[in-house]
């Protein structure tokens, strides 16, 4: 007798998942979200927009790329969702806007309750973090297309900006400073180049290297930090012309969406060490510097692109929130490019 249970479904366990990851949930909750009894539907009160001259949307979707294997192999699943977050949110703060919601998707091979609700709770912390609520999600069971223990989440978010506050490369100006905002480390890309290193090296989650001072997969699964409200206080605080999040590409490409044509970032690779996992993947996986410029983010999550009497402000801003954060470079006439000094 065939049924939807026999095919591997089963849908109490996917009950179960959203009863455990409730509470979770409702910790990202703002006064804007209404509650929809039938449960098919996220609802934001939109009225919370009059408030705003021109209000424009922001959208974004994103996912955690392979990372996501890391975190199935060393079986540690409450932070990847964090990683999410900061794909998708922190590209909406780039030109200015905040966050407002976000909801999330995750297709897996088989609905273990307990693993979906450390997911989805990863996912409503990051949320939390960065001031939106997490309205809605879908959790999807793909019995004969993933392996029981196999997941992928994704994501979608949606934030709002003053029209006229809009940050971008047209605010760009000779002579403005490059801050550099800290990563928390590999961020979200490059995955597929890291387990490449892993398995050439023959390195395990689980070795503890001296250079680290913790597990390998400890440190290769460290939650991709929120820049959110950070970004957002920095554009309260100080004159901030453009952001870039960091992210596949490396510094250079990214930077480089956020300069007009005629300028340049010109950046100092002195000005900061990059964190000693970058220095783990380049030295056992024989990778050039190029390949690790365009590949990972080396220690810079985020940029800042702020005006010269604003960049003492804006450092003071930043340590006080505890973000380390640092002049990275300036502003040069150029031709819309990210580079390095030589």
């Amino acid at each position: 007798m065939s049924s939807y249970e026999a095919a591997g479904v089963d849908i109490a366990a996917g009950e179960r998942a959203v009863e455990l990851m409730k509470a979770k949930v409702a910790r990202s909750r703002r006064p804007e979200v209404v509650d929809d009894a039938s449960g098919f539907a996220g609802l934001f009160d939109a009225s919370a927009l009059l408030k705003y001259h021109r209000p424009l949307l922001a959208t974004s979707t994103d996912g955690v790329g392979t990372k996501v294997m890391i975190a199935q192999r060393y079986g540690k699943h409450d932070t990847i969702g964090i990683d999410l977050v900061g794909m998708v949110l922190d590209d909406l703060v780039v030109c200015g806007a905040e966050p407002l919601f976000m909801t999330d998707y995750i297709a897996c091979g088989k609905v273990v309750p307990e693993r979906v609700a450390e997911i989805v709770g990863g996912v409503a912390e990051g949320c939390r973090l960065a001031g939106a609520a997490l309205v809605g999600g879908e959790t999807a069971e793909h019995p004969g297309a993933m392996d029981a223990d196999e997941y992928d989440l994704a994501g979608a978010g949606t934030g709002v900006v003053e029209a006229a506050d809009m940050l971008g490369a047209d605010r760009v100006r000779e002579g403005d400073v490059v801050l550099g905002l800290a990563s928390s480390g590999v961020h979200s890309n490059g995955y597929s180049l890291v387990r490449h290193v892993l398995k050439t090296a023959g390195l395990s989650l689980d070795d503890e290297l001296p250079e680290l001072g913790r597990p390998l997969g400890e440190e290769l699964l460290e939650p991709t930090r929120i820049y959110s409200l950070d970004c957002l206080e920095l554009t309260r605080s100080a004159e901030v012309h453009a952001f870039a999040h960091v992210t596949g590409g490396g510094l250079e490409g990214n930077l480089s969406r956020s300069l007009p044509a005629g300028l340049d970032a010109l950046l100092d690779r002195s000005s900061w060490t990059p964190p000693a996992i970058f220095q783990v993947l380049a030295g056992h996986g024989g990778i050039a510097v190029k390949d690790m410029d365009k590949t990972f983010n080396l220690g810079v999550g985020m940029v800042a692109i702020v005006a010269a009497d604003s960049a003492d402000q804006a450092l003071r801003v930043l340590a006080g929130r505890g973000l380390p954060a640092w002049v990275l470079g300036e502003v040069v006439q150029g031709s819309g490019q990210a580079r390095y000094r030589s």
